[in-house]
């Protein structure tokens, strides 16, 4: 997390999660409008915290009152796009150049197109964030 800086409210929400699954978190994103949160947590530790049928997921989600999204950190651009889309099928990452910045292009079946991008494009906003804060992305399009 070289260079990330974190919010209060973001450290708050790291700290809860910690106590309450055990796992060790790497990072912690919340939606534009405050209704989602995805929490990264480090390489190894993704079983600890979602525990037994989801059920510290389920834990966190009662607790906070919002949606919750948890992948695991990798330093592999594929791997992470394929942690964070998931279960949507990745067929083919593109990373190109546009005026100097790198873009990834995420072709994906077209049945499933709309389950990457999330409701109201909250999933991809998410991804976004964490491409750019990990990988430099400029922006991340689904194809």
């Amino acid at each position: 997390m070289v260079g990330i800086k974190l919010t209060a409210e973001e450290m708050r929400y790291i700290t809860f999660f910690e106590k309450l699954t055990d796992a060790r978190l790497h990072d912690c994103v919340i939606s534009d409008d405050g209704r989602s949160i995805i929490f990264v947590v480090k390489k190894g530790d993704m079983g600890i915290a979602i525990g037994k049928n989801g059920s510290k997921i389920k834990k966190v989600q009662r607790a906070i009152g919002k949606s919750v999204q948890v992948i695991e950190h990798t330093d592999d651009l594929n791997e992470f796009l394929n942690n964070f889309l998931s279960p949507v099928k990745i067929l083919e990452v593109n990373l190109v150049e546009q005026d100097g910045k790198r873009i990834a292009k995420i072709t994906v079946e077209k049945h499933e197109k709309g389950m990457a991008i999330g409701a109201r494009g909250r999933r991809i906003q998410g991804l976004k964030k964490l491409a750019e804060r990990y990988f430099g992305l400029a922006d991340v399009v689904i194809a």
